[in-house]
Parts: C-alpha cells; structure tokens; sequence
C-alpha cells in the first residue's frame, strides 16, 4: 500500500510527464510548421513516449493500492525564434523532469519505500538519456550554425536519430 504522500508525489509526476509529452507535441507542430520534417517526427514520437512514461505511472499507483489522478495541462509557449530555441526549451524541460524524479527518489529514500524507489530507478536512468540526448543535438546546432544547409543537415541527423530508435525497437530493445 503506497503511503499518502508517495501517492501524492507519484501524481505529481503524472503531471509533470504529461505537460513534457504537450509540450513536445506543441514543439513537434512548430517544426512541423517550419519545414523541420525530421525533427518534427523525432518529436512528435518523443511527445508518445512521455505519454507513455505517465501511463507507466498510473498503472503503478493504481496496482499498489493507490489512487493516479489525471492531471490539469496547462497551455505551453507556442513561438520560437529557431530550432535552437525548441531545443533549448526541451533540455530545460527534462532538467526540470530530472529535478522532480530526484525529488521522488529522495522522497522513497526518506520514507523507506523501496519498492517505489526500484520503480523509479528507471525515471532515473530515462533521464539520463534524455538529457544527454538533448545537450547532444545543442552542441550540434552550435557547431555547424543556423544557416539553411547547417538547419537542414541537422534536421536530416534528428530524422536519422528517430530512424535508429525505431530500429532498436523493432529488434526487441529499448531506445
């Protein structure tokens, strides 16, 4: 039985994983709108993925007695200056994802709720990718610019990041 405040921290998590998969949706549909059709895809899939990190969530509080509640999204920014912008806005967000499963890791430490501890070490090591993965496209942007040919050779690696993700998939791993 998951103790009140775990509950209560999970569902925050719930929220927190729900407005990552809108806010990549809304970034998806910007590049969508800007022609960056890889990076468009690649976020579009991303925006699936958080979904499915919260839904992961849900079945968790709900099979250990407790009570996963849907969550309030609240409306993200709909304009950026660029594509470094999108991705910037990205990598901050999964700081911030990365903050708040720390917070639920030292909440499950303190409380001695190990079970929830071993589910969230997954969170953990999800955000560790995440957020190499995003500095990773940044430092890209940075190193071949913001002109067109720099945008559009981006744009086909972010497809290309996409294409091997689904790969690993289909061969049974995850990516």
């Amino acid at each position: 039985m998951l103790k009140k405040n775990i509950e209560a921290a999970l569902n925050e998590q719930i929220a927190t994983e729900a407005h990552a998969s809108f806010l990549y949706l809304g970034l998806a549909s910007w590049c969508d709108m800007k022609s960056f059709d890889g990076a468009a895809g690649f976020l579009y899939k991303h925006s699936e993925e958080e979904r499915m990190h919260m839904l992961k969530l849900f079945h968790y509080i709900n099979d250990s007695g407790g009570y996963a509640k849907s969550p309030e999204i609240k409306k993200s920014k709909t304009e950026y200056k660029s594509l470094a912008d999108v991705f910037k806005t990205i990598y901050e967000s999964e700081i911030k994802v990365t903050q708040s499963v720390m917070e639920l890791v030292d909440l499950c430490n303190r409380e001695k709720d190990f079970s929830t501890l071993n589910f969230i070490q997954w969170y953990v090591a999800e955000q560790h990718e995440e957020e190499v993965l995003f500095k990773s496209i940044l430092d890209k942007i940075e190193l071949v610019g913001d002109d067109g040919k720099g945008l559009f050779m981006i744009d086909q690696y972010i497809e290309t990041l996409n294409a091997k993700k689904a790969a690993a998939e289909a061969a049974g791993g995850e990516a």
